[in-house]
């Protein structure tokens, strides 16, 4: 039987959080689909300190935020962008397009069709997240979106560089210097200086997942997001250092991100939790991480591997490290879950950062019904028809009759009966005449 050794935050207490959330994003909303620029220029200001007449960074400023890259800088960046298309490219040849004759005459098929415009939220409040302009830019551009914007927070009261280069390396249409909120409102709602988009991606902090929730309809989004979830499934092959060192590689994201230990041994369970607070000593980035794994941090023990997955399916966490002798148990039966991490050799950060997997990813449960983002999440999958012949389309037509009737749809019934009198020359009465049935259908 699982036994808690620690437990994160009450439901109640991140409730009450998440209202408050909702109130500020949907009044801020509402601002910004009244005023447009002006109400992103006060959004920008109060809270990014930022003022600008045009936010669009020009291409000047792009090309010295590039040219500021060191050589190393620059390759380390190019390393990660080819991984990450590499993969995405692998994505979409595996999506096929189809058309097929489904009996003599009818042809159906699909296409998958790129939206017309993406808008690319890369984080950079606390830490200038480039890697999320790979993720979403390159992503968006191999699915072949015409029209790709990105939006990213000034850092230290200026365009964050290394954003800036790795956005235009990716291939970034516009480049806007803005953040939070304003960010993903002005890109779904439009302003009278920026244009809507028609899908919003990328990661943020809970206010920009907030936002794009509530703005889900009127634009796509790529899914609902949260803080960032890390779990380590680990057995005694390991040991606590890697397991915390793993936690906290995470759990730094900010203070409200959970982190969780699974193991099927209470020795390791314990080893991790001291060296826990022994690298909080340390890390440079404690100020966030400790608050994270004192208040959302939980630790689990377990009796076995099969325990250990219905726990961390009931979890459907972000993140999955697995670090146990068959890693591979977990990768066969495991069915909620963000992304898997197989193995003491590789890590969350690897898929973070460089390894060419997309690391937006679902959070709170939401890997119960969806996957993270990638090339197809970009793409519509639209379906066609075509009827060729006489003979199928009045085969078809007296079923469709038929069906119609069963449902009192008059209407529909004679967009069937139409097509049976003219191409198949049957005498089939107009639909709301009377009931067509395989007799007078005939």
């Amino acid at each position: 039987m699982a036994t808690w050794l620690k437990r994160g935050a009450t439901a109640e207490a991140k409730r009450d959080a998440d209202r408050k959330v909702r109130e500020i994003v949907e009044a801020t909303l509402a601002d910004i689909e009244d005023r447009g620029d002006a109400a992103v220029r006060e959004l920008s200001i109060k809270f990014d300190g930022w003022d600008r007449e045009d936010y669009r960074l020009s291409q000047a400023e792009i090309d010295n935020c590039v040219e500021r890259l060191t050589p190393q800088e620059r390759k380390d960046i190019e390393f990660a962008q080819t991984q990450v298309r590499n993969f995405a490219q692998i994505q979409k040849d595996s999506m096929k397009e189809v058309e097929v004759e489904t009996m003599p005459g009818v042809v159906l098929g699909h296409k998958h069709i790129p939206v017309n415009g993406a808008g690319c939220y890369v984080p950079g409040g606390k830490y200038p997240l480039l890697a999320s302009a790979h993720m979403s830019v390159l992503t968006a551009k191999v699915a072949g979106v015409p029209r790709v914007i990105t939006c990213a927070p000034p850092f230290e009261g200026k365009p964050a560089d290394k954003i800036v280069a790795a956005q235009a390396m990716a291939g970034a249409d516009e480049i806007y210097a803005l953040g939070g909120i304003q960010a993903i409102g002005a890109m779904a709602i439009g302003t009278q200086s920026i244009g809507g988009v028609d899908m919003l991606v990328g990661p943020g902090n809970a206010f920009v997942a907030e936002a794009k929730r509530q703005l889900f309809g009127r634009v796509g989004i790529d899914l609902f997001a949260g803080p960032t979830e890390t779990m380590v499934i680990a057995d005694e092959s390991v040991d606590g250092e890697i397991c915390a060192t793993d936690l906290l590689g995470q759990a730094e994201h900010g203070p409200e991100s959970p982190a969780i230990l699974i193991t099927n041994s209470e020795r390791l369970a314990r080893d991790t939790m001291r060296e826990v607070e022994r690298l909080l000593d340390i890390l440079p980035t404690a100020d966030y991480a400790r608050p994270a794994w004192e208040n959302f941090g939980e630790v689990v023990v377990c009796d076995s591997y099969e325990e250990m997955r219905i726990v961390a399916d009931d979890y459907a966490n972000e993140h999955v490290q697995v670090m146990t002798e068959d890693p591979d148990y977990f990768l066969k039966n495991m069915t909620n879950y963000g992304a898997l991490f197989l193995g003491p050799r590789t890590n969350v950060s690897y898929g973070d950062k460089v390894i060419g997997t997309n690391h937006t990813l679902p959070t709170r449960k939401s890997a119960r019904y969806t996957g993270g983002l990638w090339v197809g999440k970009f793409l519509k999958t639209c379906t066609y028809q075509k009827v060729l012949t006489d003979e199928a389309t009045t085969l078809v037509g007296e079923y469709c009759s038929r069906l119609c009737a069963m449902e009192g749809f008059a209407g529909h019934g004679e967009q069937a009966n139409i097509r049976v009198r003219r191409y198949g020359g049957r005498n089939v009465p107009y639909a709301g005449a009377a009931d067509p049935t395989p007799e007078t259908a005939a």
